[in-house]
């Protein structure tokens, strides 16, 4: 069965970055979501093996989300990437303090992306 990556940015052209790094993958689906709120539903309909989350987005932001899984017991043991445009190390510990298992930048460097996939998932 391939591994599900949920991608959570409001910006439509970091999810088709992001999801161009996913299909050098090769075997792997991906989902995306608008917003934190969205991701929620979208994990209440599926199982996703990985989640790719930007902080700045309206409605749930990316902390929030990752608080609101970590803090479940059907989604706490999901990674998380953060990939945000947030360069305060404020934000990216609170980021790897909440759980997530990765912090990277914008613009995303597809290989660097692709490197940290393969290694949070184990492929």
């Amino acid at each position: 069965m391939p591994k599900r990556i949920l991608i959570v940015d409001d910006s439509e052209m970091t999810r088709r970055l992001i999801s161009t790094a996913i299909r050098r993958l090769g075997d792997i689906e991906y989902e995306e979501a608008n917003d934190g709120f969205e991701a929620i539903q979208k994990l209440a309909a599926k199982f996703f093996d990985l989640l790719v989350v930007d902080i700045n987005m309206p409605n749930i932001n990316g902390l929030e989300l990752i608080g609101y899984c970590k803090q479940s017991d059907q989604y706490h043991e999901i990674p998380i990437v953060i990939i945000s445009t947030e360069d305060s190390h404020k934000d990216q510990e609170k980021g790897l303090a909440l759980g997530a298992s990765d912090y990277l930048l914008k613009p995303i460097q597809l290989d660097q992306l692709v490197n940290v996939i393969k290694k949070t998932l184990g492929i």
